[in-house]
C-alpha cells in the first residue's frame, strides 16, 4: 500500500502540484503507479489521490490493455475521453459479460464491488473518487506489484 501512495504522490509532484483549472494539452503524463498493469499513463487534474479527499485522475491505456477483477475501497466513477474502455463486474475479467464505452460513456462501481476493465484500441479515461487510491486484486496473483512465484 506504501509503494502504491508513494507512486501516486510521485505522480502529483510531476504534475507541479494539482490544478483547478487544465487543458489537456497542458497535462503532465506519467507512468501510472506500479498497481496498474504496465502501459498505462496518469496524469493527477485536481487533488492527491494519495491523500484523504476528492481527486480526479486521467488514465492513458494503450491498445490491448486489461485490468483484472479488482475493487476500491471507495466509489469510482469513470467517463471515457477518447478510445473504447470496457467494463465489466465480477471476479474475473470475462469479455462476454462487459459493457462497451464510447467516448462520453460513463460507468459507476460503488466501494469494493469487483470490476475489470479492457481496451481493445486504447483509450484516455476520467476518473473521480475519494483518496487515498487503493486497488485491491480479486486474485492476489494479478497484482502487478506482487512478485512472481
Amino acid at each position: 500500500m506504501k509503494s502504491i501512495a508513494l507512486g501516486v504522490g510521485i505522480l502529483v509532484c510531476l504534475a507541479g502540484g494539482t490544478q483547478a483549472q487544465v487543458n489537456s494539452q497542458d497535462l503532465k503524463w506519467g507512468p501510472a503507479p506500479t498497481v496498474f498493469p504496465k502501459g498505462a499513463q496518469m496524469a493527477v487534474i485536481s487533488g492527491d489521490p494519495s491523500k484523504t479527499g476528492e481527486f480526479v485522475i486521467r488514465l492513458k491505456f494503450p491498445a490491448d490493455y486489461r485490468i483484472a477483477a479488482h475493487h476500491h475501497p471507495t466509489d469510482e466513477y469513470v467517463t471515457v475521453l477518447l478510445g473504447d474502455l470496457s467494463l465489466g463486474m465480477g471476479d474475473k475479467l470475462d469479455e462476454a459479460k462487459g459493457a462497451a464505452l464510447a467516448p462520453g460513456g460513463f460507468a459507476m462501481a460503488g466501494a469494493n464491488m469487483n470490476h475489470y476493465a479492457w481496451s481493445k484500441g486504447g483509450a484516455v479515461i476520467q476518473v473521480s473518487a475519494e483518496g487515498p487510491f487503493a486497488m485491491v486484486y480479486v486474485n492476489p496473483a494479478d497484482d502487478p506489484t506482487k512478485p512472481k512465484p
